[in-house]
């Protein structure tokens, strides 16, 4: 009886350290080479299942494997996809069918997790035998049940380290030039990047001296306020701001007409919103700046403990899948918080899909406009420790270019 392959894939919005999880996984399969023959990764996410374009990794060079661990982003493509139709959870059953794929492995969101939740159903149904595992994975760290996720520790760090930076570049000219800075960062319905920023303020005058959560609806009276107050006691404003957030109406404050695949409105410009809100009612001169991609790319400064969890989760995923597990999603358990001790679970995909994990009202200041000690001391842990990419000799990161040559087509009658 041939040996069972496995199928490995990324969703949705990449991170700094998926990379990592995929190496995990690759190194764990082959330590299991008596239970896993070909590790398959799919092109551009599940999309590589449906459409049968399978990655055979066996094809690529060891020394550029190795080199995932301190890649950022996909080494093979994810995508934003919603699987709605039976034919469609079919055609991907009869796709790992035909490459004798027996275990199926999702890094990936809430979204992402309810498709792998929902192919684990679909295999049951078909009676095809199919371990499905989730790995967790969002820089937004919503995810339930897990303590954290996998990317979010790393654009945590970035986050805090570039309000820091920016706010001494602010104080430096604030007396003749930009008195208020604005920086957009992502997060959806959940505020814990822009909580993350709270960390680079050790006094009252550090800043960030306002944060704006998605959790909080957005007042400009008392927004406009607090700016002038700042300015006339600290001589600048730094403000951070989740790119969700919503006013009294529950509209968001800036929100595109397009939506993705999964229905979520396309958000971004929030700060230039803000920053217009505030040159419109004060003389104040004003900065703004989107981090956008450049927090959920950034391996230069990822956090070790991130890579570390990240690397954990893959292996352990592996594991799972080889021992009959199914419908889990593999997760961090926090043991303590001082010294901070961390150790691998898992999670019911039923428990996780499409559930969202908020900032706990707690780790939000009474105002509403900053973080709490306690909410600190949750991140805190999580940016500890770097974990630098090698550089060449032109100075910059010797990242992965894996060739993602396609595995014969067995199928063909799609």
């Amino acid at each position: 009886m041939a040996q069972k392959n496995m199928f490995f894939a990324h969703s949705g919005g990449v991170t700094a350290v998926v990379n990592t999880i995929a190496l995990a996984v690759i190194k764990e399969a082959a330590a299991n080479n008596d239970k896993i023959d070909k590790v398959f990764a799919g092109k551009n996410g599940i999309l590589g299942a449906l459409n049968e374009e399978l990655i055979d990794l066996s094809q690529e060079e060891p020394n550029e494997i190795a080199k995932l661990h301190h890649t950022p982003a996909s080494a093979f493509g994810s995508c934003r996809f919603k699987l709605s139709k039976d034919t469609e959870y079919e055609q991907i059953i009869k796709v790992f069918k035909a490459h004798n794929i027996k275990y199926f492995l999702y890094n990936g969101g809430n979204d992402s997790q309810d498709t792998t939740y929902k192919i684990w159903q679909a295999a049951i149904k078909l009676q095809y035998p199919l371990q499905c595992i989730g790995i967790p994975k969002t820089v937004d760290n919503d995810l339930a049940i897990t303590d954290n996720c996998p990317g979010f520790g790393s654009v945590a760090k970035y986050i805090a380290i570039s309000t820091r930076e920016a706010s001494y570049d602010v104080i430096s000219m604030a007396n003749t030039s930009t008195k208020v800075f604005i920086l957009e960062v992502m997060g959806r319905h959940a505020g814990w990047i822009t909580a993350a920023a709270g960390l680079a303020s050790t006094t009252a005058q550090d800043g960030p001296h306002i944060l704006l959560f998605p959790e909080i609806r957005f007042n400009q009276e008392v927004f406009l306020q607090e700016v002038n107050k700042c300015v006339s006691i600290y001589g600048h404003c730094v403000i951070v701001a989740s790119e969700g957030i919503k006013d009294a109406a529950d509209n968001f404050v800036s929100a595109a007409s397009n939506k993705d695949a999964f229905g979520h409105a396309q958000l971004g410009g929030v700060a230039p919103i803000l920053a217009n809100i505030v040159t419109t009612h004060t003389s104040f001169k004003t900065h703004w700046a989107v981090a956008d991609y450049l927090q959920r790319s950034a391996r230069h400064i990822a956090s070790a403990c991130d890579v570390a969890q990240a690397a954990a989760l893959g292996k352990e995923a592996v594991t799972a899948a080889i021992t009959g597990k199914s419908g889990i999603m593999t997760a961090i358990k926090r043991e303590s918080n001082v010294p901070y001790k961390w150790s691998v679970t898992t999670a019911d995909l039923a428990d996780v899909a499409n559930v969202e994990k908020k900032l706990p009202a707690d780790y939000i200041r009474k105002d509403g406009l900053h973080i709490t000690e306690k909410c600190r001391q949750y991140i805190q842990p999580l940016i500890q420790g770097e974990d630098y990419p090698p550089y060449d000799q032109t100075g910059l990161p010797c990242y992965a270019k894996l060739k993602n040559n396609l595995t014969d087509k067995k199928i063909h009658d799609k």
